[in-house]
């Protein structure tokens, strides 16, 4: 929680959360029992937010003051820079200090300027679908990642539904798995039959609804078959809660609103194996030690590490952990956070954060300290995943490596920083993709930065291909 006694500016927050409530300046200040002139100060940055403003926020609605007076940059601002980093703004020059004051008087305006700029760039895409189909993404996977990240990778229904059927299914997650397939059984009429891999060919999962069977690869490890049955159990029960969930939404097409309900049920199937409270009591007890906790709820590295992602409810809050998946190239498959960290949205990780350096060292844990451009500084554990059995048919073996952190001002929670020393970390300096990081002098650059102009001498030989 932030120093009460130091003058709190706060105006932009302030106005996004009475957005979010849906309430108007009459109807907060009535809440908040000051008058709806001096809120429009606040919100205006005229006046600071003292601390019966503050505490009273926190009362009227259930507010995490930590998270509230963070002197972090907010996510609208890092989305902003990465947007007029973009060359079609390259001659305006526009100052670092517009953005952060847009951001902070009219959060609603910037929040325009991120959806149409995300509107002209699937326009963009869907131009190149007709010029060139190989070059263009899928824009799918992109917007249903984006509707998770709007809600910070917390679904507060979704936890509350699987805390509710981990109690029917008994409260014991050693026998969870069989318990939900008695049910499946007795309830559903839906029986489960391991398959060869043969058979299943491509799948990994999947349910014939005539037969009322699932079918599930006998390629995949004790983890990711007990996730297939809760997937199935979840989907069986709380079935149309979940449509309601993605068609309120508002998904653009048919096939992202089916992406984002499975992402909806991944989340459910994670809240039954991981009830929230137990999950973060057991995770607290034990300094976040990931093997530690994956034990008693009998899930993989990955499951634990996003579920870790997942703590932001009001009261009851975790390590505001965020979280990105690589493979071996660098292709990034998976981001998910729960406090703040500059993604690049249009690219993958810096090649200076050691997730990189995890294919290395297999199975094993490696931490490091990393500075974005913003001067912010977060403690972060990578490590390689344990993959499912694939046939050497299949060609090459294929790995995947899992980064996951927090700012460094929750790191002393954590069992990996023990003995590091957090006041003067090594902390290396990272940014986002090469075309969007103006780092001088960056000895892994890739590509020179969209928004400078290159500095080229002949006679000269540098660090980098592409000085400016």
């Amino acid at each position: 929680m932030a120093d009460l006694d130091r003058k709190l500016f706060l105006g932009g927050r302030l106005k996004r959360l009475r957005y979010d409530l849906s309430l108007t300046q009459t109807q907060m200040a009535a809440d908040l029992g000051v008058s709806a002139s001096y809120l429009n100060h606040l919100e205006r940055n005229q006046r600071p937010v003292t601390a019966q403003v503050l505490l009273k926020l926190a009362s009227t609605y259930d507010l995490d003051l930590r998270t509230f007076t963070d002197d972090s940059e907010p996510a609208g601002e890092a989305d902003l820079l990465e947007i007029f980093a973009d060359p079609l703004f390259k001659d305006l020059h526009l100052p670092r200090r517009e953005i952060s004051e847009l951001v902070a008087v009219s959060p609603m305006a910037a929040e325009a300027v991120t959806r149409l700029y995300r509107a002209y760039v699937e326009r963009r895409k869907r131009d190149a679908v007709a010029i060139a189909p190989e070059d263009a993404d899928q824009s799918p996977s992109d917007w249903v990642r984006d509707q998770i990240q709007t809600h910070h990778n917390f679904f507060p229904e979704l936890d509350e539904l699987g805390e509710r059927l981990f109690a029917v299914l008994g409260g014991d997650p050693h026998g969870l798995a069989e318990a939900a397939q008695k049910r499946l059984a007795e309830v559903y009429r839906i029986d489960i039959r391991l398959m060869p891999a043969q058979v299943m060919m491509m799948y990994q999962r999947r349910f014939d609804p005539h037969r009322r069977r699932l079918m599930i690869s006998e390629t995949l490890g004790a983890s990711s078959r007990r996730f297939a049955i809760l997937y199935q159990l979840a989907l069986s029960e709380y079935g149309s809660e979940v449509n309601a969930l993605a068609e309120k939404a508002r998904a653009p097409d048919l096939a992202t609103q089916r992406l984002y309900k499975i992402a909806l049920l991944n989340a459910l199937a994670a809240a039954t194996l991981m009830p929230y409270s137990a999950f973060l009591e057991m995770a607290e007890q034990n300094a976040y030690d990931i093997e530690l906790l994956r034990a008693p709820f009998e899930v993989s590295w990955e499951q634990a590490s996003q579920r870790l992602t997942t703590l932001s409810r009001p009261g009851a809050r975790g390590v505001p952990f965020f979280l990105m998946r690589i493979d071996s190239a660098g292709n990034v498959s998976k981001r998910f956070a729960a406090g703040h960290f500059p993604f690049s949205r249009y690219g993958g990780a810096c090649p200076r954060w050691n997730i990189h350096q995890a294919f290395q060292t297999p199975g094993r844990v490696i931490t490091q300290v990393i500075e974005t451009p913003d001067g912010l500084r977060y403690f972060t554990v990578s490590r390689t995943l344990d993959r499912n059995l694939s046939p050497y048919a299949d060609g090459a073996y294929s790995q995947a490596a899992i980064g996951l952190g927090c700012e460094l001002k929750y790191a002393d929670k954590l069992i990996y920083a023990r003995g590091l020393d957090l006041a003067q970390p090594n902390a290396v300096q990272t940014g986002p993709m090469c075309r969007l990081c103006e780092r001088p002098n960056c000895r892994e650059r890739a590509a020179p930065p969209a928004v400078k102009a290159l500095q080229i001498d002949e006679w000269i030989k540098g660090v980098t291909a592409f000085p400016f």
